[in-house]
């Protein structure tokens, strides 16, 4: 991974892409500073955690994580990149089960433009109903955290939320494009990473060399050894499950040199999901919040058994995590679409028939890798209040430990080190085309 990096020094396209996208990054990241039209930006970083109850666990604080701050902040970016997003996935999902999108996306490259503008269009509806809620949580809060007239301050403020996520939508096509990696991932990946300071500096005022401090106020020596461990542990954790594969053997009954079977193997994801499941379980968790503003007795009963990181609550949390991972995985892999590619190519798994028995095969496989997976993920998804509680950090701290920034994180960066060791191989490849003579035997 390091040397990928300090290659990018000595190729000038690479380091042009390299430094393009740093600066598109830069400019994201300035925009997520930049308030809303009316808001009295004095107040409302206090005010919004206090109506969102910032207890790291809400999906509220969640997409705060993923706008950068920016949410909080009450900025034209507050919505972040989620609400394309949340449209690519549900597309994504549309796809496997409409049959007048699945024909559309099978058109080729005209098919995946038309997928993208509608995926667009969706993104735009998304942000004009979660502005609104935005915008009303502004106006409504006590004090006002809104200066002026609110019915222009709702206009204003949602279209300036809805410029704004299309604002990053474009800017990731253009490092997509321009720049190097997938634009909407490193656009999150930053917004997570511009945390890491604050949550480095908190601990540096806390730390202290005394040993076996029983303030909760202060952090030793010891606990800093066990951050440091638990971050290296969980990264490579993450990073060992993200490759993780399952590969099929698989042979060809196309004739070749050798004999007829030509061999190769089909690679089976262990952990298809990912950060999907977690993002739908928080999701569907946060329901119970909204039916809390409610005055029913029977009601506030219910809701108070889905209290963030009660008993109750994180196993519910887990179990919603492996439903979705397993409910995800069965939308984007199709066993008996894959079987049927297999006949048709003249492939097949050696000792299993083709057709039927091959779909019952491969989905006894994806359902066992998938429980691994979805275990891991729902382990990764909660260790960060294990972390928090049992070291005494804060929550801040404790995220770049497990949940879902440091699946985001580690995913991304691993895509960006395959892009660049790509764009090296080609740099070879081009330069051998260009400079080498082959010479025929005499």
């Amino acid at each position: 991974m390091f040397k990928a990096f300090g290659n990018i020094a000595k190729i000038p396209d690479l380091r042009r892409k390299f430094l393009v996208t740093l600066g598109l990054l830069g400019i994201c990241r300035i925009g997520t500073w930049v308030p809303i039209p009316g808001v009295n930006t004095s107040l409302i970083a206090e005010q919004i955690k206090q109506a969102t109850g910032e207890v790291g666990s809400g999906f509220m604080v969640l997409a705060n994580i993923f706008s950068g701050g920016a949410m909080f902040r009450g900025t034209i970016l507050a919505l972040g990149i989620m609400p394309y997003i949340s449209a690519a996935i549900v597309f994504q999902m549309l796809v496997a089960v409409v049959p007048a999108l699945e024909r559309i996306a099978k058109e080729g490259e005209s098919g995946r433009r038309r997928i993208n503008q509608l995926t667009r269009y969706a993104a735009v509806v998304l942000c004009l109903i979660q502005g609104y809620f935005i915008a009303s949580r502004l106006v409504n809060s006590q004090p006002t955290l809104v200066v002026g007239n609110t019915t222009a301050f709702y206009v204003l403020g949602i279209l300036a939320m809805t410029a704004g996520t299309m604002f990053l939508v474009w800017m990731g096509e253009q490092i997509d494009e321009f720049g190097l990696g997938n634009g909407t991932s490193l656009i999150i990946m930053a917004n997570i990473l511009s945390r890491m300071p604050d949550a480095i500096i908190n601990v540096a005022r806390r730390f202290t060399w005394t040993l076996g401090s029983g303030d909760p106020s202060v952090i030793g020596p010891e606990r800093i050894a066990m951050l440091l461990a638990l971050f290296v542990f969980m990264i490579l954790a993450v990073v060992v499950i993200t490759q993780a594969q399952r590969r099929v053997p698989m042979s060809s009954a196309r004739r070749t040199r050798e004999g007829f079977q030509q061999k190769s193997y089909l690679p089976l994801r262990v952990n298809v999901a990912g950060v999907i499941a977690i993002i739908f379980a928080q999701s569907v968790l946060m329901l119970p919040n909204f039916l809390g503003q409610i005055q029913n007795r029977w009601v506030q009963e219910i809701v108070a058994y889905f209290t963030p990181w009660k008993f109750f609550y994180v196993t519910l949390y887990m179990l919603m995590i492996i439903f979705f991972s397993y409910f995800y995985t069965a939308i984007v892999f199709n066993p008996v679409e894959q079987a049927n590619q297999f006949k048709q190519h003249g492939s097949f798994i050696p000792g299993i028939r083709p057709g039927r028995k091959t779909a019952e095969y491969l989905e006894k496989i994806m359902n066992r890798i998938t429980l691994a997976g979805a275990v891991f993920v729902a382990i990764i998804a909660v260790a960060p209040e294990i972390i928090a509680s049992s070291l005494r950090v804060e929550q801040g701290i404790a995220s770049f430990l497990g949940g879902t920034s440091l699946l985001i994180t580690v995913g991304v960066a691993l895509d960006f080190v395959q892009r660049i060791e790509s764009h090296m191989m080609m740099q070879a490849y081009e330069g051998f085309m260009k400079g080498g003579r082959i010479r025929g035997r005499r």
